[in-house]
């Protein structure tokens, strides 16, 4: 059975293997490319990749509150907090993709310092609008890579519609095989 650090281990790898194809096909696009708006709820593929590291942003910044204090987060806690869900914190693709790159190497080191315990806490945050919530630290962490497939699902779709096939995308490339007991 795996365990919840090793499944948030194998998203996080995912993640940043995911991210990093979408990168590169997006990459052959030009800057007018990225910004043209395509109707997508986020306008464009560079609206819809900077909206997904806003989330990520606002989402380990609440993280960096966590009784564990995990180290991977000091790089977040320096960051300013995105002013709004559409805000272009980053214009320029190449700078994006720097920052990107930066934030999946937190959020794989953050599954790195997991516990059962840290997963299994609660952590107060307040969302966007005030609002104070309780809730379990891993459905939150959870719901972080879940933010990401679902907004990486739109930017394949635009990049497909722009000419480009970023190719497979499933989670099951990241899981590996296991060795039946006759093959040990």
């Amino acid at each position: 059975m795996m365990s919840l650090k090793s499944n948030f281990e194998l998203m996080a790898a995912y993640n940043q293997r995911i991210n990093s194809s979408i990168y590169n096909a997006a990459a052959t696009l030009s800057s007018d490319e990225l910004k043209r708006d395509r109707g997508a709820f986020f306008s464009s593929i560079i609206g819809t990749l900077n909206h997904i590291i806003v989330g990520d942003t606002i989402w380990l910044k609440r993280f960096a509150n966590h009784p564990a204090s995990f180290p991977s987060l000091d790089y977040i806690r320096a960051l300013d907090t995105p002013l709004s869900l559409d805000a272009i914190i980053y214009p320029q693709f190449s700078a994006l993709t720097a920052a990107r790159n930066k934030m999946d190497d937190v959020i794989v080191q953050l599954t790195s310092e997991l516990s059962d315990d840290d997963v299994a806490c609660t952590l107060e945050y307040s969302n966007t609008k005030g609002l104070v919530f309780r809730k379990n630290f891993g459905a939150l962490l959870q719901h972080l890579f879940n933010h990401q497939t679902h907004h990486r699902g739109q930017v394949s779709t635009l990049l497909f519609q722009a000419g480009i096939d970023i190719g497979a995308t499933d989670l099951l490339m990241n899981i590996a095989d296991v060795e039946s007991p006759s093959q040990a």
